[in-house]
């Protein structure tokens, strides 16, 4: 089986919420699963200092894996180091997209039922020179600066002085790489980077496992702060989804040279939903991201997760990150604490924020690498939707039947809001309304189709285009009304 990406990406630096709970419970999550062309990688910045941790997602025969990241410096090999993949998993889930749902208590029963409360779920160094080293100097413009092993990787550094002659040792150096990279490798020689190039040692690889590969952590010290994901773009035609996990001291991350947008949060959606929310958020995002003329980056978590901030979610869909998790991400800043559980250090010294970032690009759209700045913006958001069950009964109180018409509302504007959010059809759900009325005992107190308001649904042009296309075909009819006239 092939890649799906040659080289795997090329990502590297030019390189208040209330403490009070949501009491909503977490019932779905919207992770990287639904994408179908989505890399990971992690981001920790403080000062000039940065760490970067690469998912590696490939799929296929290891012989034909190759990853190009450009950086600033020549690595060291203690720069370099594998880490487990489950660093990934845990932050994936604990930040995801999420579907929350309240219950309705009977408005004829004095006695409310329990607050519910969310609740968390529960080696060699490097080598000297060698001939054949000094004769790829010679003959492709190309330095090797620095050899190393580190895990399952063999990792060379390398320094070049034109695309051309790169891109040609590599590929006779049996790195499989795009036909055309040269073209995309020029800009990072011009700024004089270094080229981090990664092959696979079949030899070190344990246990024969030939489909998964471990993550790759690189810390480099650089005044800018980026990722350079135009590399990645070299062999791939369609769009790409990227997830971003940034760790600061201060607060939120966010992109200096692309809007950063929040995604939608809180509206209400319909209670089937639950059952569908993977595929519902996938096309919300899409919505998003074709509103926003697919050249935005998307903000889906940003939370204090320090050890003394003790909400770090609203509701949790998982354990929060402890002092491992952190440490495995290169939050180097942080010590442990003495509070040990089942999952590790749950109390740990040091300031963390963290923040989830979701980009989908792709040729047309993204010129330039992906430039960051770490701000002070440490408000507290997330991306959930809500969706609310009615109570059962009679509801033959005088406080029922206005209890019945404010559902049979709430529910208009669930299916609104679907519609708007990830442009699934309204006609396809119509029956919606009908269900409450069926689960509504008293038939004296049902609501007759119509009486609530139209629905319709907003196709991607949104309401403002459609009134444009109905005013322009109107004044088409006026004047060909005119003209008749006249011809009569």
């Amino acid at each position: 089986m092939k890649s799906k990406i040659g080289i795997f990406i090329a990502l590297g630096l030019c390189v208040s919420m209330q403490s009070k709970a949501f009491c909503g419970f977490y019932v779905a999550k919207a992770d990287t699963k639904i994408y179908n062309q989505a890399s990971q990688v992690i981001l920790v910045r403080d000062g000039n200092q940065t760490v970067l941790t690469m998912s590696n997602d490939f799929k296929g025969d290891v012989k034909d894996f190759a990853m190009v990241v450009p950086v600033p410096t020549v690595l060291q090999k203690s720069d370099i180091k594998v880490v487990e993949r489950g660093v990934f998993d845990k932050l994936d889930a604990y930040s995801a997209p999420r579907l929350v749902e309240y219950y309705d208590n009977d408005p004829c029963n004095r006695m409310r039922y329990a607050e519910k409360m969310a609740a968390p779920m529960a080696s060699a160094g490097a080598a000297n020179r060698s001939e054949d080293e000094y004769k790829a100097k010679k003959d492709y413009g190309v330095t090797i600066e620095a050899k190393y092993t580190v895990g399952e990787y063999d990792i060379i550094i390398l320094g070049a002085e034109q695309s051309n002659g790169l891109q040609r040792w590599l590929t006779d150096n049996g790195y499989k790489i795009p036909a055309n990279a040269e073209e995309v490798l020029n800009p990072y020689i011009k700024n004089n980077l270094k080229f981090f190039v990664v092959k696979v040692n079949i030899d070190k690889l344990k246990g024969g496992d030939f489909q998964t590969l471990r993550p790759i952590q690189i810390k480099f010290t650089a005044a800018r702060f980026g990722l350079p994901i135009r590399l990645g773009m070299a062999n791939s035609n369609g769009d790409q989804d990227l997830i971003i996990y940034a760790f600061t001291r201060k607060g939120r991350v966010e992109c200096t040279n692309y809007r950063t947008m929040k995604m939608n949060s809180g509206l209400k959606v319909p209670e089937f939903i639950q059952e569908d929310f993977a595929p519902f958020y996938a096309d919300a995002f899409k919505k998003a991201w074709r509103r926003e003329g697919q050249e935005a980056i998307f903000l889906e978590y940003a939370w204090d997760v320090s050890s003394s901030n003790y909400v770090k979610c609203d509701p949790c869909v998982s354990n929060p990150p402890d002092y491992k998790d952190l440490e495995d991400a290169g939050v180097w800043w942080v010590n442990s604490g003495n509070n040990q559980s089942y999952y590790g250090s749950a109390d740990f010294n040091g300031n963390v924020f963290f923040t989830r970032l979701h980009v989908r690009y792709n040729r047309a759209h993204y010129a330039q690498d992906l430039a960051f700045q770490v701000t002070p913006n440490n408000e507290q958001y997330q991306v959930r939707y809500v969706i609310t069950h009615p109570a059962y009964g009679s509801f033959t109180c005088p406080e029922g039947r206005r209890y019945i018409r404010e559902v049979a509302s709430r529910r208009e504007e669930e299916l609104q809001n679907m519609n708007r959010l990830a442009g699934w059809s309204i006609f396809q759900h119509e029956n919606y309304l009908e269900d409450w009325n069926r689960r509504t005992d008293n038939p004296d107190n049902r609501i007759k189709r119509g009486s609530i308001g139209d629905l319709g649904d907003i196709t991607d042009t949104d309401s403002k285009g459609g009134m444009l296309i109905v005013g322009f075909l109107l004044l088409q009819g006026i004047a060909l009304y005119f003209t008749l006239r006249r011809k009569r």
